[in-house]
């Protein structure tokens, strides 16, 4: 059990550090490391995950593609274990935008179970932010497109956590009719 906390703990750090110059985009430019905590939270309490390796994982799977992490940096410091997973959930930011969603939807059904678990846990925080803390910026229908989209992207990773996939499928419909989807 200490073991564990301190790992998460290391990795915590680790991942405030990297992204400490970061914001997020909603109105009060809130501290990006809220949504890698928000999205372990939600994998710890609502998804009932108690791998260590998966929960460091979700501190660390933006750290690639958003900042100067690099993947030997965090093999060294947290394993392979947990470097894979990051790399699993991690988009190419060499590709344009569009492939890069297009791809999230045509290879979540083919990740592995624990890489799905920290996918479905990010859309459902991603879905809480963009309906109660959008981007300043995005129009009503950005926002709803995001939602269609990660529809498309939890299609594929269903059958992998059952209060997961609830609690988003409860909060993509009240966002959509927050959003007037509906």
């Amino acid at each position: 059990m200490e073991d564990s906390v301190g790992v998460l703990l290391k990795a915590l750090r680790y991942s405030a550090e990297k992204h400490s110059d970061q914001r997020r985009r909603d109105k009060k430019s809130s501290p990006y490391i809220n949504h890698p905590i928000q999205v372990t939270e939600t994998l710890w309490t609502l998804g009932g995950v108690r791998d260590t390796n998966l929960l460091v994982a979700a501190l660390l799977h933006d750290t690639i593609e958003d900042t100067d992490a690099t993947p030997d940096e965090i093999k060294q410091q947290f394993g392979e274990d947990v470097l894979d997973l990051v790399l699993e959930v991690t988009d190419d930011k060499s590709l344009p935008k569009q492939v890069r969603k297009q791809l999230q939807i045509e290879t979540a059904p083919h990740k592995s179970e624990r890489a799905k678990l920290l996918k479905l846990a990010d859309k459902l925080c991603n879905i809480r932010d963009i309906v109660h803390l959008p981007p300043a910026n995005w129009p009503l229908s950005r926002k709803q497109e995001y939602l269609l989209w990660t529809e498309k992207v939890v299609e594929g990773l269903r059958g992998t956590n059952k209060e997961l996939e609830d609690q988003y499928d409860t909060d993509l419909k009240e966002g959509k009719r927050l959003l007037g989807m509906e």
